[in-house]
């Protein structure tokens, strides 16, 4: 099967001819590893910070010791202000230190291996070429014409910021370099007072292969970033960590991807002992695979029975259940059942004294109901 191409366009917006897609663009898209050395890559740039070695320590202070109905804190020597003798030194006590004091020898930059850097990077370049992940990020690309976007080398010779509008006018993103423009404003936070006052959302990256002026050009466009294909940054292919950058590339630096992270059958030349990575399935259609005829023919057919549960019964009032948790009960049970029974004269003996009963309540009745009511 042949390899997709590419449109590569004029810096009017016309396209002229086509390269193949660089192997790159086929790489797995991992969001957990692009988060994951995003992170430390950017902790490798902040600057150390403490406070000062002698802060909350700047005082004679000492204990009063025990036996003045105060604390063991040591407390401001000297007399005629509010300040002597209270506590000091401890991080309870007003004026005092902080807690375990941070130190500048703190750990803050993190190692990250070459191979995982590589991967992200990979895995970012290939988000680059998809359309929703760029959507999604947040980029107005509704009037550029592909994804990649690549632009023939004549735009390396643009020296002029004009010159570069234009270009971007014309390949339809302007859009998204307006949106960036727009969104410059002051940060809501103490952050405005450390020299990052302004916050500004990211535009379209233009990569390069060599410049003659498009640095020049393009670096003072608001929210245009340019970055040259040899020095690729995972800082700039997912700002944020978030996969979808918008990417405008020259067809020299495009050219050169497959070079730098080779292909599936070659490995890098630039980049020693690196393999583009490769996904763990060919094919992620789960239901596709579950459903088609290799798999169907081999996997047991589907059980229609449900399997019932038994009735629970009541083992005091039920017998049988009885009889299950206790086999001899059959035999005490036998047992009561002979000792209550009865012989025909015990029935009829029984028979007759009950109806003798009955007969001489029936005469008690009527012999009291002749003789009237008896008064005592």
């Amino acid at each position: 099967m042949s390899r997709p191409r590419v449109n590569v366009f004029n810096v009017d917006g016309a396209a002229h001819t086509s390269v193949n897609l660089p192997s790159v663009f086929s790489a797995p898209i991992r969001s957990d590893v692009v988060q994951y050395v995003h992170t430390l890559m950017s902790k490798n740039s902040r600057q150390p910070y403490s406070v000062s070695y002698e802060a909350g320590h700047q005082t004679p202070a000492i204990s009063w010791g025990t036996g003045r109905a105060v604390s063991r804190i040591p407390r401001v020597p000297g007399g005629g202000t509010s300040r002597s003798g209270q506590g000091a030194f401890g991080n309870m006590c007003r004026g005092g230190r902080m807690f375990s004091p941070t130190k500048i020898w703190r750990k803050w930059h993190k190692k990250i291996s070459v191979n995982q850097r590589r991967f992200a990077v990979s895995s970012a370049l290939a988000a680059t070429a998809v359309v929703p992940l760029v959507f999604a990020r947040g980029h107005r690309i509704e009037e550029v014409p592909e994804l990649p976007l690549v632009v023939n080398d004549s735009i390396n010779k643009i020296t002029k910021t004009k010159d570069a509008l234009n270009v971007l006018e014309k390949l339809g993103a302007n859009p998204d370099v307006e949106k960036s423009g727009e969104s410059r404003k002051i940060r809501a936070g103490a952050g405005k007072a450390r020299n990052r006052r302004y916050v500004q959302r990211k535009g379209p990256l233009v990569i390069y292969s060599e410049s003659e002026g498009l640095h020049r050009a393009f670096r003072n466009i608001p929210g245009v970033d340019i970055a040259n294909v040899d020095n690729l940054s995972l800082l700039d292919l997912a700002p944020g960590g978030h996969l979808g950058r918008f990417v405008i590339w020259t067809a020299g630096a495009f050219e050169r991807l497959d070079s730098i992270f080779g292909t599936y059958d070659t490995a890098a030349k630039e980049k020693s002992g690196f393999n583009l990575p490769r996904s763990q399935m060919s094919n992620t259609d789960l239901a596709r695979l579950i459903n088609s005829d290799e798999v169907q023919s081999i996997v047991n057919p589907a059980e229609t029975t449900s399997t019932v549960l038994p009735i629970k019964r009541n083992p005091t009032r039920t017998p049988a259940a009885k009889v299950a948790l206790n086999p001899y009960h059959k035999a005490v049970q036998a047992r009561e059942q002979g000792a209550k029974k009865i012989t025909k004269a015990q029935l009829k003996a029984k028979r007759a004294t009950s109806k003798k009963f009955a007969s001489g309540r029936k005469s008690f009745y009527n012999a009291a109901r002749v003789e009237g009511s008896v008064e005592f």
